[in-house]
C-alpha cells in the first residue's frame, strides 16, 4: 500500500525547515538529513516529507541533487521586498521599476458599491479593472486587483499595463498623484490567489487596501493587494516626540529619493524598526 501525502503535516514540516533555514540554523551549503531520517524524526511518511522538500525547492531555499542529497541553497533564494510605509508613493513607483508583472485580467466593469464610494464615482460610472501578479527575481510575491475610473483608464491599453507601472501610466495621462490612504491586515489565500502565487489554498497572506487621490481629493486608483509574507514585508522608521511624560512614537517623514537604496532602512537615533513578526 502506498502512503498518502498528509497536506497539513507536510505544511508543518515545511514551515519548520524553512524557519531553520531563514534563521541560519541550517547554513547555506549545508546538507539536510535524508527523507527517511526526517520522516523518522517527526513521525511522518516519506511522501509527506518529500512534499515539504519539494515546496522548499520551489521557494528557492534548497537544491535537491540526485545521488548527492539535499542542500541549503547558497545566496540564490528570492530576496524579500521591504516596503517603506513612511514613503508610500515613491516606494510604489520604484517597486514598479524593480519588479516584473504578469497581467491576468483587463476589463471595464461596474465596480462594487464600496469601491465606487472610495473613488467618489458618479452614478453608473465604470472602472478599468485589472488583475496582476508581481514577481521579484522571477518568483511571484503579490496579487493585485486595481480599479481606476474609466475616464482615466481609457488613456492606457492592456499592453501598456502589462509593461509599465500603473502609477506611471496615471501620471502620463496627466493625473497628479497627491496622497494615499491604506489599511493593512491579514487573510488566507483562496484558490485563484493560491494558484497565482504558487501557494497552497488557505496559506496566510498580508492584505493591503489602498486608495490613491489627486490634489482635489478625488480617487484615481483603488488597490486591493495580497502579498506572500515570505517575500514581502513592511518597514517604518519611528521617532520619539512630545514633552517629557507624554512622549510617543511617531512615523518619520523621509524625503523622496530615487533608486533601490531608497527602500533600505537608514540608521536613525531612537528608531524602532516595525517589521513583519516584530513589535515594540
Amino acid at each position: 500500500m502506498v502512503d498518502a501525502v498528509e497536506p497539513l503535516k507536510a505544511r508543518r514540516i515545511y514551515l519548520l525547515l524553512r524557519e531553520r533555514i531563514l534563521n541560519g540554523e541550517l547554513e547555506p551549503g549545508s546538507r539536510l538529513p535524508g527523507e527517511l531520517s526526517i520522516a523518522a524524526e517527526y513521525g511522518l511518511s516519506r511522501v509527506t516529507v518529500r512534499r515539504a522538500l519539494d515546496t522548499l525547492a520551489g521557494d528557492g531555499l534548497i537544491d535537491r541533487k540526485p545521488g548527492s542529497g539535499t542542500f541549503v541553497r547558497e545566496g540564490n533564494s528570492v530576496q524579500p521586498i521591504l516596503a517603506d510605509l513612511s514613503n508610500v508613493l515613491s516606494h510604489l513607483i520604484e517597486m514598479g521599476r524593480r519588479t516584473g508583472v504578469r497581467l491576468l485580467s483587463f476589463s471595464y466593469v461596474n465596480p462594487p458599491e464600496s469601491i465606487a464610494a472610495s473613488l467618489s464615482l458618479g452614478a453608473g460610472e465604470r472602472t478599468q479593472r485589472s488583475i496582476r501578479v508581481r514577481l521579484i527575481d522571477g518568483a511571484p510575491f503579490s496579487y493585485l486587483v486595481t480599479h481606476v475610473p474609466e475616464r482615466i483608464g481609457v488613456t492606457y491599453s492592456e499592453a501598456d499595463l502589462a509593461s509599465m507601472p500603473l502609477l506611471g501610466l496615471l501620471e502620463r495621462s496627466g493625473v497628479v498623484v497627491e496622497e494615499a490612504s491604506q489599511r493593512i491586515g491579514a487573510t488566507l489565500a483562496g484558490p485563484d490567489v493560491a494558484d497565482a502565487l504558487g501557494l497552497e489554498i488557505g496559506s496566510p497572506l498580508l492584505s493591503l487596501t489602498r486608495v490613491v487621490r489627486d490634489p482635489s481629493g478625488q480617487g484615481v486608483e483603488h488597490l486591493h493587494a495580497l502579498y506572500r509574507p515570505d517575500r514581502y514585508s513592511f518597514h517604518m522608521d519611528l521617532v520619539r516626540t512630545g514633552a517629557v511624560g507624554a512622549r510617543r512614537w511617531n512615523p518619520v517623514s523621509k524625503p523622496s529619493t530615487k533608486g533601490p537604496e531608497s527602500l533600505k532602512p537608514k540608521p536613525r537615533r531612537e528608531r524602532v524598526s516595525h517589521q513583519r513578526r516584530t513589535s515594540t
